[in-house]
């Protein structure tokens, strides 16, 4: 129960948000005009300085394991592969299969990790390591599925393609603030207290922005319209790649926090950066909303069941 209530407090609160931002827009306070802006700011200013203050904070160095490492950047390689290779199958409409990958895929690792696992434990235990080693691969492989299902792709040489998601990812503000604080975590680089706290006040505005846009321009109709695959990716999201990769995460012998860091890697709802992005890149943006909507809702059930059947097994 304990669990099913901090699930709650962590998932329930985000979906407030969202619904905030619907009514909001309701009632005229928002606009188009304002969305458009917000979308850019949060792309390109908090998330990229979000990503850099998550990485710069964590303790890295101390807590590192090639094998833990290792594990999350060959799952997330293969997460992601495996979706979008499904993707491309299941839907019939290519202009939603690069929003559809992303977002079966692209968990809320960054954002939920840490608390997650602090609730648990005490302590961030192996989160932030997770975070190192997933959440920049989260942001090449959504760039380079976007690009590649983006609306102005779908009929230029695969060659052309493939340069210009080279160049997305050399481009991107996201990646580009993951480098930049990858470099002052490994080196041991300070951030000065000052700036610090500038960068902490800039990115504690990305999620509660980005949130209220996604319920500000989600249209119920359109959304409803996407049902089925809304409803496949947030299955896939939340229970079928849990239950590829969690047997091979035992068998290695990961236990504990470890397991739990994992859980939010493989589990964690559908972030909304991933709204952000594929708007951003021209992908379709309804379906992301609808999903991202759908696995928060969810995700307090689903996460509190793995943790229920990982306890049951002495496991965490």
């Amino acid at each position: 129960m304990d669990n099913f209530i901090f699930s709650l407090n962590a998932t329930l609160p985000i979906f407030l948000i969202i619904l905030f931002g619907w009514f909001l827009m309701q009632i005229g306070l928002f606009n188009k005009e304002f969305t458009t802006v917000a979308d850019r700011y949060v792309f390109k200013v908090a998330l990229p300085l979000l990503c850099f203050k998550d990485i710069t904070t964590a303790n890295i160095r101390e807590m590192f394991s090639l094998k833990f490492v290792l594990f999350c950047a060959i799952g997330t390689t293969l997460m992601f592969l495996g979706v979008w290779l499904f993707a491309r199958w299941y839907c019939k409409d290519k202009s939603m299969t690069g929003a559809f990958a992303q977002a079966a895929a692209r968990g809320s690792a960054a954002i939920l990790g840490i608390a997650f696992v602090e609730n648990i434990y005490g302590n961030s235990g192996m989160a932030p390591m997770m975070i190192i080693s997933a959440v920049p691969l989260y942001n090449i492989f959504s760039v380079v599925i976007l690009t590649f299902g983006a609306s102005d792709a779908q009929d230029e040489p695969i060659a052309k393609t493939i340069r210009r998601a080279c160049i997305n990812v050399i481009k991107n503000p996201i990646i580009i603030g993951i480098l930049i604080g990858s470099v002052f975590a490994i080196g041991g680089i300070p951030v000065p207290k000052i700036p610090l706290k500038f960068i902490t006040n800039i990115a504690a505005t990305a999620s509660p922005i980005a949130l209220l846009v996604v319920g500000a321009t989600f249209e119920g109709r359109k959304a409803l319209a996407k049902i089925k695959p809304s409803l496949m990716a947030t299955l896939i999201k939340l229970v079928i790649i849990p239950a590829i990769f969690f047997p091979f995460a035992i068998l290695f012998g990961f236990r504990g926090s470890e397991l739990v860091a994992i859980l939010v890697m493989l589990g964690s709802p559908t972030t909304v950066s991933c709204y952000i992005m594929a708007k951003n890149m021209h992908n379709d943006a309804v379906l992301t909303s609808s999903i991202v909507v759908m696995a928060t809702l969810l995700s307090s059930v689903s996460l509190t069941l793995w943790i229920f059947l990982l306890r049951s097994f002495a496991l965490i």
